[in-house]
């Protein structure tokens, strides 16, 4: 049976390139299910990430008499803005997107952080915090040298995003 992965994308320029991370997890033998935060939605072309998955791209709870998707057995959120990120580790789950993240460490699911955020944001203590908090609960967030290293504010994203990388840290045990 094939291990299910989460990618929850979310509103940041790198998202319209989504279907790269959903390639690389299919090539690796994972189901995906993208899931997106609802601002998301605009970044993405919906139809075609749901015929690369042949799942529907979820961004809200479903209807009690909708069925219940399978569990995920690992999470990638990529790219993770500054607004999720700080969100998740407050436990806020004010989305669906979040309200999977925020009960993910609970059930001793495996989660990856590939943010996209700007030097400036990078650079504030409740962004530092925030990633702090998530690394004590075994959340691998990846920033900095040899992961994404913040750009500058007035960058214009160039399509440069290692989705790779995410995929790459899911832990062994998520992966066999």
């Amino acid at each position: 049976m094939s291990k299910v992965l989460y990618l929850i994308v979310c509103a940041a320029g790198p998202a319209a390139d989504a279907g790269e991370l959903v390639s690389l997890g299919q090539d690796a033998g994972w189901v995906v299910q993208v899931v997106a935060t609802p601002s998301a939605l605009d970044f993405i072309d919906v139809p075609a990430l749901e015929r690369r998955t042949g799942r529907p791209v979820r961004s809200r709870y479903r209807k009690p008499y909708e069925p219940k998707p399978p569990r995920a057995d690992a999470i990638i959120v990529a790219p993770a803005t500054y607004n999720t990120i700080n969100k998740f580790a407050q436990g806020i789950a004010d989305t669906y997107a979040l309200g999977l993240l925020a009960e993910a460490p609970g059930l001793g699911i495996p989660v990856v952080v590939l943010p996209f955020v700007n030097s400036a944001l990078a650079g504030r203590a409740p962004f530092r915090d925030s990633v702090g908090r998530l690394r004590a609960e075994g959340v691998q967030v990846l920033i900095g040298a040899g992961a994404f290293v913040p750009h500058d504010p007035s960058a214009v994203h160039t399509g440069a995003y290692p989705w790779h990388l995410a995929l790459a840290a899911l832990p062994a045990r998520a992966r066999d």
